[in-house]
């Protein structure tokens, strides 16, 4: 990826779960380019579990590193990630994006979640012969709103577990503080062991709730980066929980790919519609 650039045509549709959805989804994307070229973005530690169903050219996705020829993905789905996603398109892509919450995630694909963890696994593999059925429904269909329904109606008749109320518990507490409660406070307030804890949390969730605590600190100092505050780097640091500056700058390199002075002009540069909201 030599240089930044950004899809310059595209539909973009979003809307929100209905009530049906709400918890396990947080949202769904239609998504479609329209002129050609080779466009690149890069989407930084993202906090929900992607089903991306496609119907147009592949996308090439690497975790962590700039994409190569044999990085083309189809239709796949992937779990937590705690780094950041590049992604290339040559302005013939078209999807669907499910953002699955990470408790819905479990809901939704179930222990499968552990082997999602860092990857990306075609959609053949995690969801069989329904998986592919959806993907030609979806495709043959023209109306976004409509696409949107049959994707409800699927992950309805699939859902059909649901995460520890310990893990839920954990997990709500964690975000309610943007990762600032600390892990052993959080296994005291349940009755278990840290090492319990964290356990779970992996079959659960795929990561640990370290990793994902930082994910939520490091999302809490964009949000607060992108909303025009007047703090500045230091008094972002500060109000999102990191012991300086440089610590913040260390997480935006591990997170984001890039230093955050980077990471905001980056963002000056991008479609606002392509700025996603992750803080689930």
């Amino acid at each position: 990826m030599a240089e930044f650039a950004p899809p310059v045509a595209f539909e973009f549709v979003q809307r929100a779960p209905s009530l049906r959805t709400a918890g396990l989804i947080a949202a769904m994307t239609g998504y479609r380019e329209t002129a050609a070229g080779r466009f690149a973005q890069r989407q930084a530690a993202p906090l929900i579990v992607p089903l991306i169903i496609s119907f147009g050219s592949p996308f090439l996705i690497a975790l962590g590193r700039e994409p190569e020829a044999s990085d083309r993905q189809q239709s796949f789905a992937a779990g937590l990630y705690a780094g950041p996603v590049y992604i290339e398109s040559n302005g013939h892509a078209a999807c669907v994006q499910v953002d699955f919450t990470p408790l819905g995630a479990y809901s939704f694909f179930g222990g499968a979640v552990t082997e999602l963890a860092g990857r990306m696994i075609d959609i053949d593999d995690v969801l069989g012969h329904d998986g592919r059925r959806l993907r030609e429904r979806l495709g043959a269909g023209t109306c976004w709103q409509r696409r949107f329904d049959l994707i409800e109606d699927f992950v309805l008749r699939c859902t059909g577990r649901a995460p520890s109320p310990e893990i839920v518990f954990a997990y709500h507490r964690l975000t309610r503080s943007a990762g600032a409660t600390r892990i052993t406070e959080l296994a005291r307030e349940i009755g278990w062991s840290r090492k319990h804890l964290v356990g779970r949390f992996r079959s659960e969730l795929g990561l640990a709730p370290k990793s994902l605590a930082r994910m939520m600190r490091f999302h809490r100092a964009s949000r607060l980066a992108q909303s025009g505050s007047r703090l500045g780097w230091a008094g972002i640091a500060a109000e999102s929980g990191y012991a300086d500056q440089a610590h913040l700058a260390r997480e935006f390199v591990e997170f984001a790919g890039e230093p955050p002075t980077a990471w905001a002009r980056r963002q000056a540069l991008t479609n606002g519609r392509l700025v996603r909201s992750e803080d689930w």
